[in-house]
């Protein structure tokens, strides 16, 4: 199997349109830093990154937090079991974390995708 690393803007969620057709169709998985909402996509799964200035009103750590996001998401996505357009949310508690525990806590986001797409 060929893996891709990269991460190019057709793996991206880019359209206002898009994440308001997420936010009303879509399913829910929550956890202790993220929320993602998540629907069945067309030919690759893609990513939207919502991070607000609830979270840090720092453009640092919200721009940290979305590394950590499209980097987890770049090196996994092949292990999720379909297509699939998520949008990951940022909590409050997001804030503080390290690059390990958000991928911690996106691979327990991933597994239970991968659930939700087997039954």
């Amino acid at each position: 199997m060929v893996r891709s690393f990269s991460f190019a803007k057709a793996d991206r969620i880019l359209k206002r349109s898009e994440f308001i057709r997420l936010s009303e169709s879509g399913k829910r998985i929550h956890n202790r830093y993220f929320l993602t909402v998540f629907c069945p996509g067309h030919k690759r799964s893609r990513i939207g990154i919502t991070v607000s200035r609830k979270v840090s009103h720092h453009a640092v750590i919200r721009n940290r937090l979305k590394r950590y996001c499209r980097e987890y998401f770049r090196l996994n996505r092949d292990r999720l079991a379909g297509n699939w357009d998520i949008n990951i949310i940022a909590g409050k508690e997001a804030a503080e974390i390290s690059a390990a525990q958000a991928f911690s806590s996106l691979k327990t986001v991933f597994e239970r995708l991968s659930k939700e797409a087997g039954g």
